[in-house]
């Protein structure tokens, strides 16, 4: 015999996977921790950033050298607490890094994700320009 239409859904209340769940009030927050040579990468300008991760996709590591000179340019980093040559010589060595594992396509792919991430965090930390109105 089939059920009635309320002990249909009475049912479908009492089994955990359907019909509303209690809210349970947690708020969950994440944070990345980054390494220190990841939190060396500049916040740059979108187009210098569009710019590198065109050289680090076509020659592994160039990006990401052009990139260590913007630190010496007054570019922001994840790392305050380090000195501006500290982080331009993490930055170096990101890009040798690149260069030298490039041979096992490892170092081509690190340095492609590296030009990625520039691209992100200059999308994301840039301000958009208020409209001018013509005088």
């Amino acid at each position: 015999m089939d059920p009635l239409p309320k002990d249909r859904e009475n049912a479908a209340s009492a089994e955990p996977g359907r019909g509303a769940a209690p809210s349970s009030g947690v708020v969950v927050q994440v944070r990345e921790k980054k390494g220190p040579l990841r939190a060396a990468i500049p916040y740059m300008p979108f187009p210098v950033a569009v710019i590198c991760l065109f050289l680090n996709t076509f020659v592994p590591g160039l990006g990401t050298f052009v990139s260590a000179f913007t630190v010496l340019c007054g570019a922001r980093t994840d790392l305050p607490d380090r000195h501006m040559c500290c982080v331009f010589w993490l930055n170096i060595a990101a890009a040798l890094i690149q260069i030298l594992t490039a041979i096992v396509m490892v170092g081509w792919i690190m340095s492609i994700f590296w030009g990625m991430d520039m691209v992100i965090l200059a999308s994301k930390y840039s301000k958009p320009t208020p409209p001018t109105s013509p005088l």
